[in-house]
């Protein structure tokens, strides 16, 4: 318990700081790895506090590393800070009412994970210094996770082969050490390239490339049957050759993202898409080019550290929310349509029984800890680039929440709570509950090569990139 005093008598010195910056970095809602201004906020505000700051790591102007102390045991705190398009949103409103208009907006509350993680790294860097301990603690800056990620890129330029362990967070609608597993993730460019004609005198002189990326997605389609059930693929036309319907399109750029459990089976289906897109070209007689541009790692929770990490959980606690949070969780709440809202009701039926719907649904806000499952093997359907850290070196990730229950993310929804009195408190929990739990597993040095022994079993030894080495972070492409 005195550690949690210390980490609370800290944070009160520092909370205004940590909230300003993640305000800041909300009002910046810049698009991956163009998160320059926010990388530069976060970089200055890590400096000022006697920090070593390494910039444009692994390639990437803005990602680095910021790190203090010195010795063993090393141990880091992830943050991102990269916002999705077209969810501008007026903080606190719960009416779609954009900022500006087609705008980015933090959807996924991002300028809130990446200020929690500096306020944890800016902790542990007092805890450190006052009690004269060994120790490095580095805040690793993270962007482009809902683009082509950069912890992938991160992990096989060897920047955590030396860290002990990583904690890391996410805003969420509940508060838990997450125990559930996220999948593997492989994303590509197809390109097709035919001839132009004129589409009313000379159809049969010209070869589609719109037809081909047509014909493809016809193909994945029937592909879907026979995939396993937890896979998934996606697809976006980046470019469609053109708007004229009279000229037969010679260019066409199809995106595909292709997800499963584990890394071999996403390359594996992943081949096959490649198969169907071959298979348009030939259809059409015109031609095909693909270039991977991401991929990411599956993510494990370690069992290990997530004994300690819920353990630390408890101690702190949930947010502590009042009348204030719930009336304004409710109104975000039912902001949702009907359909989404049915949904809602049934995950409150799952998570926390039909005898609780009504007083959830009256104050829809998380104020309980649940417990972490250490049984749980399941895979969710989302990706993370933390999949990819947690194959380098020992991590955890926290959900904490910051949005009513129920909240989608990716929406305007999110957005807007971002930037709310919800959301400071979900943020200052997770910054106690990280740091606390680095702490605790500091002092419990038996837990790290336990944690550090499941990570050998899962890789076998070392990490591998699920990406080819010829391919580089996609700066500018994205």
């Amino acid at each position: 318990m005195k550690e949690l005093k210390f980490i609370e008598e800290i944070l009160k010195k520092k909370k205004e700081k940590i909230v300003d910056i993640s305000d800041r970095i909300w009002e910046f809602s810049e698009l991956p790895y163009d998160e320059y201004n926010s990388c530069r906020l976060l970089t200055e505000a890590l400096e000022d506090e006697g920090f070593i700051i390494n910039r444009g790591v692994a390639d990437m102007p803005t990602a680095f590393t910021a790190s203090f102390g010195n010795g063993k045991p090393v141990f880091g705190f992830l943050g991102e800070y990269d916002a999705l398009d077209k969810l501008s949103q007026t903080a606190g409103c719960t009416e779609r009412n954009p900022v500006v208009e087609g705008k980015p907006g933090h959807g996924c509350g991002h300028n809130l994970l990446g200020a929690g993680s500096l306020g944890a790294a800016l902790v542990m860097k007092e805890y450190l210094s006052v009690n004269k301990l060994s120790g490095t603690v580095i805040y690793f800056g993270c962007p482009a996770e809902e683009g082509a990620g950069s912890k992938q890129f991160m992990a096989r330029a060897g920047l955590f082969d030396d860290v002990d362990f990583v904690y890391t967070w996410h805003p969420a609608s509940v508060n838990r050490v997450q125990s559930d597993r996220t999948v593997a993730i492989m994303g590509a460019n197809f390109k097709f390239k035919g001839l132009t004609s004129h589409a009313g005198g000379s159809p049969h002189l010209g070869r589609s490339a719109l037809d081909a990326a047509e014909l493809m997605s016809v193909g994945v389609n029937y592909l879907r049957e026979h995939m396993i059930d937890q896979a998934r693929i996606h697809y976006a036309y980046v470019d469609a050759g053109g708007v004229s319907p009279n000229v037969v399109q010679d260019r066409s750029l199809i995106k595909y993202e292709v997800r499963s459990p584990k890394v071999a089976q996403v390359k594996e289906l992943f081949e096959r898409v490649v198969k169907v897109a071959k298979g348009a070209a030939l259809m059409t007689e015109t031609e095909v080019d693909y270039e991977i541009t991401m991929a990411f790692s599956d993510y494990i929770p370690n069992a290990a550290l997530a004994e300690i990490a819920d353990e630390a959980f408890k101690e702190v606690g949930a947010p502590k929310w009042d009348e204030e949070d719930y009336n304004l969780a409710k109104e975000y709440l039912f902001s949702y349509n009907d359909s989404t809202i049915k949904s809602i009701k049934e995950y409150i039926t799952e998570e926390y029984g039909e005898e609780r719907m009504d007083e959830i649904l009256d104050k829809p806000l998380d104020s309980e800890v649940h417990p972490y499952e250490g049984n749980n093997i399941k895979y969710v359907s989302g990706s993370t680039d933390v999949g990819d850290v947690c194959y380098a070196v020992p991590t955890i990730n926290f959900n904490v929440a910051t949005a009513c229950i129920g909240n989608v993310g990716h929406t305007w929804q999110m957005t807007g709570q971002s930037r709310s009195s919800i959301a400071y408190k979900g943020l200052l929990t997770a910054v106690k509950v990280m740091t606390l739990s680095a702490i605790k597993t500091m002092k419990n040095p038996e837990v790290t090569e336990k944690a550090k022994d499941i990570v050998l079993k899962q890789n076998g030894g070392a990490y591998e990139c699920p990406l080819p080495d010829s391919i580089k972070p996609p700066i500018g492409k994205y």
